[in-house]
């Protein structure tokens, strides 16, 4: 038997924007097929004029707290600050100010624009921060907090309840897609089979897909193969939020980064991918393939569900009824038979898959 790369046979979902394809490559790597769907895009700060409003707000007067919660945020705001002429002016505001970095990632960019940080938590969270502030007292401050393409309403909420005057400054802000065709073919993969898995690095991404699918009436299907067949992945659990809010399941990894979320990916697929023994010989279903007895079948979406289905109980007999409601696309008994031919051809052992007459079909049984 051929060495086979841990994902080869499944197909990935891309919806991020920013790092799309070093998480691609990441998947790719390991020998899954990856497609790619931006459910978002990034507003150029040059031509951000609520992220330019923001920073003349906080220059018009003192600043006491600056609040940095990613690197490439506040990078990014510097460097849009220097394009307007203001860089200067902003870099000397910050620095008479406390600077709290959420990270080290925004403690770096921090000490890169020749500034350092008064504080920054071990534990990494916004939470952490929000509790430092307000532990020291915020009442009659004034607090910018630089987001990063998404609202911290609880995190600007308590500041402002406490006492604070707060200036959000939203860097890389998010709006959909420029072309929404890929990402529509990514949820008609999702929806007819195609699709094994979707990482997700943003709730912006994650809520504009689902708006997407709503907005085109396919917000139930989509909803049924991610509850199902489709693994949900999500780097934390503001991501996973908007999925949550349907009730769908979905994996995470410990640590919020994207090899982490890569990682955890490809051991939820492998732990959904059946290995089974039928007709004395061994399947093990690969995403969009299967290998029987060591050899490679590509297999199309139908068949593939028919197969996924029948081995869900081998031996068992499924009615044609029954394998209606696995097709991707749902139909007749007609098109049951259709794919149980395909899948036939694919496998290239027809006798792997058994019609029992005015019944049904099964995956042979052991010796059969």
């Amino acid at each position: 038997m051929t060495d086979v790369l841990p994902l080869a046979g499944f197909v990935i979902g891309i919806t991020a924007a920013r790092r799309a394809d070093e998480l691609g490559a990441l998947f790719v790597r390991k020998g899954a097929t990856v497609r790619y769907g931006p459910a978002i895009r990034i507003v150029p700060l040059a031509d951000d004029t609520e992220l330019r409003s923001a920073t003349m707000r906080l220059l018009e007067d003192r600043v006491d707290v600056v609040v940095a919660t990613t690197g490439i945020g506040f990078r990014g705001w510097v460097e849009a600050a220097e394009g307007w002429g203001l860089g200067e002016e902003l870099l000397d505001r910050l620095g008479k100010s406390s600077l709290l970095a959420r990270g080290p990632k925004a403690k770096g960019a921090i000490r890169a624009a020749g500034l350092s940080e008064d504080y920054s938590p071990a534990s990494e969270s916004n939470a952490e921060v929000l509790r430092h502030l307000l532990d020291s007292g915020v009442d009659g401050q004034r607090i910018a907090v630089q987001l990063h393409g998404e609202p911290l309403p609880y995190f600007v909420d308590s500041l402002r309840s406490a006492g604070a005057e707060v200036i959000e400054v939203p860097v890389y802000r998010w709006v959909g897609p420029s072309d929404p065709g890929p990402l529509d073919r990514l949820l008609d993969g999702v929806l007819d089979g195609s699709v094994d898995a979707l990482p997700f690095t943003s709730a912006p991404a994650a809520a504009s897909l689902l708006a997407v699918a709503k907005r085109t009436g396919r917000l139930p299907g989509v909803v049924g193969a991610l509850e199902k067949r489709v693994v949900a992945a999500c780097v934390g659990p503001i991501t996973a939020a908007p999925l949550a809010a349907l009730g769908i399941p979905t994996v995470q990894p410990t640590r919020s980064r994207i090899g982490a979320l890569a990682r955890t990916v490809s051991d939820a697929l492998e732990a959904r991918s059946p290995r089974l023994t039928a007709g004395g010989r061994s399947i093990e279903l690969r995403g969009q393939a299967a290998l029987v007895d060591g050899q490679w079948c590509d297999i199309a979406p139908a068949p593939m569900a028919m197969l996924r289905a029948l081995a869900e109980s081998p031996g068992r007999v499924f009615s044609r009824r029954e394998l209606v409601s696995a097709l991707p696309d749902g139909g007749e008994e007609h098109a049951v038979e259709t794919a149980i031919g395909r899948l036939r051809s694919s496998l290239g052992t027809p006798k792997l898959v058994q019609t029992v007459v005015k019944r049904g079909y099964r995956l042979a049984v052991d010796g059969g």
